[in-house]
Order: structure tokens, then C-alpha cells, then sequence
């Protein structure tokens, strides 16, 4: 998405944020909706196309169904933030609606080791509100009945708050509002930064420039282990490519559909009058970032046989079209480290999502528009999931990844 107006860049910003999508942009929103707030903001995106930024390429859904609590407390503000967007995104007029559809989650297990799994996440979710119910086989096929049930022992089920939504809408409407509220937006790239002991004092831009921050936020997605590098820090942050396929059934499945997740990790969904299919990333290696070869062999070898075996109507499937997207993954436990680095303390992490950016960009954009403000988190503490657990080597355990 192009944008005309180019604003002329001041040599000083009080909080400068690498990485304008939708996690650079949730942070600039909610330090400039924040009436205490009174400093400057510059967001600087490399590309204002975004059209390889993970944002754009995502499955475009959220989901309660995790097994740590700040997890489920994430995603259940970032559900809330989605249904309010029309109104929070509004400038002069309506705002987005970002047409959530709360088809929900179904996870499935096919023994005991992953029915206990879904039976603990369930009491963890239920307990902070959300609406998850257990299925067992008989109430899987009476719900569900394209569900091939005969392997499954249990189902885990989202009511309400999960599903898919506009993803871009999301990203655009963010940054049309920060910038309405004062934030400034330049497409240009950080190639240098220069850190004075315990801060980090400015940094050079490709096209020359030089501009001096207060605070700094690094939300540079999968090239953020790179930033991170220019401050002399590091990261346990890789990009891991993620291939998408949307298809043609000739039969199509009835009642409400939800994302279902096979127990191998093969997944699918709706998507209009179509389907969106795919599985989790390889864990290893890691890709180049510049990397979008589509791995239409994982379709056939992976995707395909299973989905065929687990909805019989998908054994007669047509490929539409198919994309990849990355993964900012994080290699010690699959969870973002966010917030400020315990020794270089005006820089502030956003990395690692492992492909939960999306929806957690909300929670995440609070927090650290709080800990900017404030020097603390005072909605819902992140600090958990902080740098510390990377210099101890303690992973943030969740046991619900996709």
C-alpha cells in the first residue's frame, strides 16, 4: 500500500519503532492513544507494500486454545480488540470492521498423552473465561459430521473468541489511526545502530539519515535477530517458512466449520467458498528471510493425505492458489521475548512470535506501550516473557503449539 505523503523526518524521536506491520504498528497506536503520552513516535517499515511481511501472509486467525495462562490471556484481549476495531480504528467517519468469524477452534487428539493435554488446557482456558468445551467421539460426529472420528478420543472445541479475521485490515487500520494521532511512518530500512553503553543513541537509516531516539523497539519481524545484532545483542530468533494452500472441494461440508486441527498438525479452514489448508513449520533449518519458494510437496506428501483421510469429501481437491510466509521463531521455547534488554535498557524486544504475532499484536502493543510509559506493566504482565528466561535458558513453557 503506497502512500504519497512523505514526512519530513526530524533528527530526534523520544520512541523510534523498527518494523511498521502489525505488531510495530499496535505499539505505536497504543502509545499515541495514551493520554499520557506526550512525546514523539517514529515507525520505520522497510517495505509499505507489505506484501512479504508475515502480517500479510498469515493464516489470519486467533484462538484461545493454549496451555499457558498468559497465553489465553493474550488471545482473549486480542478478541476483544478485533470485535471493537470498528470503533477503535475509526478517523473522521467508521472505522474497519474486521468481519471476525468465530467459527472457533477444534483440536483433536487420538490418544491418551493428548487427551490429557486437551483436558488440562480446557480447565486452564475455562477458568480465565473462555468458552471451550470437550467433545467426545459421539458428540464430535453428531456435531461435526464430515469428521472422520473413528482414531479420536476427545475434541477441544472454541465456542466463541477464536476464528479467522482481516489481517491487513488490521495492520492498515492500526497504523492509519497511530498516524492520526500523531505518529510518523517512513519507508526506509536500519542498517546501523549506535549504542553508548547501557543505551542505544540513534541509528542510520539507508538513505542516509541518522535520527537519535529516547526509546527503542525492535519489531522487525524475522529480520529482527539482524537489528538486534546491530546493538550488539542477541537473539535465539530464526525465520521458518510456512507454505498455505487454498483449495477447491467439489463437495462442501455442512454447519459451522470450524480451523481444525488434526492431531499431526495438518490444520484447515473455510475461506470464502473455499478451504485454507497447511501444517506447522519445519523446526529445522532455518530459511533465508528473503525465502518464499512455496513448498508445493509438502502439500502432497503431507497435507493432502492426511486431510483426505480425515474428511473423506477432501480426497477430490483442486489447488486455487498457494503462498509462503515466515515464522519469526523462536528456537528456545516457541514464545515472543518482549520488552527491555536487562543491560542495553532503552531497547525494547517484539521478536519471536513463532506465528502468534497476529493475534497476540493487541496485548503486546499494550504491554510495551506501558513498560515505555511507565517502566512497568500494569494490564497484564508480560514479564514472563522477557529476555531474563533467554540468559537463564529457561523456556516460557507452552505445550500447545501450531
Amino acid at each position: 500500500m503506497s502512500d504519497v505523503s512523505k514526512p519530513d523526518l526530524q533528527a530526534a524521536y523520544d520512541v523510534v519503532i523498527v518494523g511498521g506491520a502489525v505488531v510495530g504498528s499496535a505499539t505505536a497506536y497504543f502509545l499515541a492513544s495514551n493520554p499520557d503520552f506526550k512525546g514523539s513516535i517514529l515507525v520505520i517499515e522497510k517495505d509499505w507494500t507489505y506484501q512479504k511481511a508475515a502480517t500479510s501472509l498469515s493464516s489470519s486467525s486467533i484462538r484461545h486454545q493454549f496451555s499457558n495462562p498468559l497465553n489465553v490471556q493474550m488471545s482473549m484481549f486480542g478478541a476483544e480488540f478485533i470485535r471493537d476495531f470498528r470503533t477503535i480504528s475509526a478517523v473522521d467517519g467508521d472505522g474497519i470492521d474486521l468481519s471476525l468469524h468465530e467459527n472457533g477452534y477444534l483440536f483433536l487428539a487420538n490418544n491418551d498423552r493428548a487427551e490429557a493435554l486437551l483436558r488440562r488446557n480446557c480447565k486452564t482456558q475455562t477458568d480465565l473465561g473462555a468458552e471451550t468445551v470437550l467433545l467426545d467421539q459421539a458428540e464430535l460426529r453428531a456435531r461435526f459430521p464430515w469428521l472422520m472420528a473413528d482414531d479420536l478420543q476427545l475434541g477441544s472445541y472454541g465456542l466463541s473468541g477464536e476464528g479467522w479475521f482481516d489481517n491487513t485490515g488490521l495492520l492498515f487500520g492500526m497504523r492509519a489511526k497511530a498516524r492520526s494521532l500523531g505518529a510518523t511512518y517512513i519507508e526506509d530500512e536500519v542498517v546501523g545502530l549506535e549504542r553508548n553503553g547501557d543505551r542505544v543513541t540513534a541509528l542510520t537509516l539507508r538513505s542516509g539519515a541518522t535520527v537519535s531516539c529516547g526509546v527503542m523497539v525492535n519489531a522487525a519481524g524475522t529480520h529482527g535477530t539482524r537489528v538486534a545484532a546491530m546493538a550488539g545483542l542477541d537473539i535465539p530468533v530464526e525465520p521458518r517458512r510456512r507454505s498455505l494452500f487454498v483449495v477447491d472441494c467439489r463437495d462442501k461440508l455442512a454447519g459451522k466449520v470450524p480451523l481444525t486441527i488434526d492431531p499431526s498438525g495438518v490444520f484447515f479452514r473455510p475461506e470464502g467458498q473455499y478451504f485454507l489448508m497447511g501444517t506447522e513449520p519445519d523446526p529445522d533449518p532455518a530459511v533465508d528471510p528473503d525465502d518464499f519458494d512455496i513448498a508445493h510437496d509438502e502439500f502432497e506428501n503431507e497435507i493432502w493425505p492426511v486431510l483426505a483421510e480425515r474428511v473423506p469429501v477432501f480426497e477430490s481437491l483442486k489447488v486455487i492458489r498457494s503462498w509462503a510466509g515466515h515464522y519469526d521463531y523462536c528456537t528456545l521455547d516457541h514464545n515472543v521475548i518482549v520488552g527491555p534488554h536487562p543491560e542495553v535498557t532503552n531497547f525494547l524486544f517484539a521478536n519471536g512470535f513463532s506465528g502468534h504475532g497476529l493475534q497476540q499484536s493487541p496485548a503486546i502493543g499494550r504491554g510495551l506501550s506501558e513498560q515505555i510509559l511507565y517502566g512497568e506493566y500494569r494490564a497484564l504482565d508480560l514479564s514472563p516473557l522477557g529476555y531474563a528466561r533467554v540468559v537463564k535458558g529457561e523456556p516460557f513453557v507452552e505445550e500447545a503449539v501450531i
